[in-house]
């Protein structure tokens, strides 16, 4: 099969954010929390949320029970939604 160029994958991935698409929101942002930088994934899932994605949602909400996100980001998260 083919082999998977992760870099490459976060390259579109960011491209794709640029031009508004939702899922690359989520996407970079789960990464994002993957890799421990904890701010960057909430500002990701912050604006996949405000466009309506029930999964950003809830990882937000995920990430403030554990004390990662605060609860005005997970209010911000749900007035979005």
């Amino acid at each position: 099969g083919v082999g998977q160029d992760k870099k490459m994958a976060v390259k579109f991935y960011r491209k794709a954010a640029m031009h508004g698409h939702v899922h690359a929101h989520h996407n970079l942002g789960i990464k994002e929390w993957r890799e421990g930088n904890f701010n960057r994934a909430v500002r990701h899932l912050l604006i996949s949320a405000k466009m309506g994605d029930k999964d950003s949602v809830e990882s937000i909400n995920r990430a403030f029970m554990a004390g990662l996100a605060t609860k005005e980001h997970y209010a911000e998260a749900l007035k979005g939604y």
